[in-house]
């Protein structure tokens, strides 16, 4: 990808993204500080230390979700250090909304009374589950966050890893963060082991398919990543090359999935574009001359 496409890129997030995914945007790209980020983040948090008011595009209401604090953990993960009132609150937050199984759901029942999108308001399963708990405990772990409701729920993940036979991708996603920073290496890669087959079969790998699939790269987003594993060299290139094919003509990426709202699909297509810009320098695909990172 060239400096001219990525100026393009940056043209596309000016003109559809929300502030927080410029401010992304300028910090993986264009050497930003981090501060404008967190200041961003903390708009969406609440009282209760979770997150809310729309952080997923899909969850446009005030109140807390579980899939929002994943959004916000992962933004934070981009950016280093947790702060350590952030991730108490989170603690306290997640608390309060565990399952008496140690789990937590993706959406609470109070998303039926919100603006979200279908999956969501028509959710009647709000039991504990390994999506998204498994990716919480991962972040928590990754970034030495230690809370009474990481270890809890670090036991839940194992006792339903323990149990899986099958998957489908968004669990495998989940699967992956906490296998790749639970402090026990040991029984993470012999479950990584045992469950690399069935992860793989619900990943597509032919790069010309189409429609709302998941790709290696949505698992495999860097070339260290523990899923980086379950494919081929030839299957991450031919990946890597469907994503610069599949860049569109205004700068972004688009989504791959119906959009139930029009606000909710550009934000997701800012947060993509990110994404893939990100998994692209990982990957170096990435003109040299892009700007390095700030560290300090």
């Amino acid at each position: 990808m060239t400096p001219e496409a990525l100026r393009s890129a940056e043209h596309f997030i000016s003109r559809n993204a929300r502030l927080i995914d410029r401010h992304r945007f300028a910090y993986h790209f264009r050497s930003g500080s981090a501060a404008p980020i967190r200041s961003a983040l903390e708009s969406y948090r609440n009282v209760d230390g979770g997150y809310g008011n729309g952080l997923d595009p899909d969850l446009r209401g005030h109140g807390s979700q579980p899939a929002a604090v994943v959004v916000a953990l992962r933004y934070l993960d981009e950016l280093g250090a947790v702060p350590r009132d952030i991730a108490d609150g989170v603690g306290r937050y997640l608390t309060s909304i565990t399952r008496d199984s140690g789990g937590v759901p993706p959406v609470l029942p109070t998303a039926r009374h919100t603006e979200a999108a279908p999956a969501y308001r028509e959710a009647h399963d709000f039991a504990g589950a390994l999506e998204p708990t498994a990716t919480l405990v991962g972040l928590m772990h990754r970034h030495r966050i230690c809370h009474a409701w990481r270890d809890r729920a670090t036991a839940f993940c194992w006792t339903r890893i323990a149990s899986l036979r099958w998957t489908d991708p968004d669990e495998a996603v989940a699967l992956c963060t906490f296998l790749e920073n639970v402090p026990d290496r040991r029984r993470a890669e012999a479950e990584f082991q045992r469950l690399a087959p069935a992860m793989r079969a619900v990943i597509e790998t032919d790069p010309a398919a189409a429609g709302d699939v998941h790709r290696p790269l949505d698992l495999a987003a860097r070339p260290d990543h523990i899923a980086r594993r379950l494919f081929t060299d030839e299957e991450v290139a031919g990946d890597l090359d469907g994503l610069l094919g599949r860049w569109s003509a205004d700068g972004g990426w688009d989504i791959t999935w119906d959009s139930w709202a029009v606000s909710a699909r550009n934000e997701w297509r800012g947060m993509l574009t990110v994404r893939h810009l990100k998994t692209l320098r990982d990957y170096g695909r990435l003109s040299a001359d892009v700007p390095a990172v700030r560290t300090g």
